[in-house]
């Protein structure tokens, strides 16, 4: 059985990964991994390539889940960003996008999706 913090989160970029792909966003990776470092979500709109950030919380208690992608965090998302377009010999336009969900107890959630939240 895993930890529940695994299995919020791993909830969380289920609802993020259906809520893009009802958006029209093609997933083309999750879970990628360089390093230490995971991109949640790589997807492709139109020619942009995205890479998306998922914070999943169960409780706002210690704030809104996109509020947790510290500058830190910003840049090792960004050098893993580098070498998966290495890997794929990518080299049009990117965006980086972070995606919160807060998750209720009653099984609902609210999804709140930052375009371009850092570069």
């Amino acid at each position: 059985m895993e930890p529940r913090h695994l299995d919020t989160g791993k909830r969380g970029e289920a609802i993020a990964r259906n809520y893009l792909e009802e958006k029209g966003y093609r997933i083309l990776d999750s879970n990628w991994r360089h390093g230490k470092t995971e991109l949640d979500l790589v997807a492709l709109l139109g020619s942009i390539l995205v890479f998306v950030e998922v914070k999943t919380r169960s409780s706002s208690r210690f704030g809104e889940a996109a509020g947790f992608v510290d500058e830190r965090k910003q840049a090792l998302v960004q050098e893993a960003a580098a070498a998966y377009m290495t890997q794929m010999n990518y080299q049009w336009e990117v965006r980086f996008d972070v995606i919160g969900v807060q998750l209720a107890a009653n099984g609902s959630y609210e999804i709140e999706h930052y375009e371009d939240a850092f570069f």
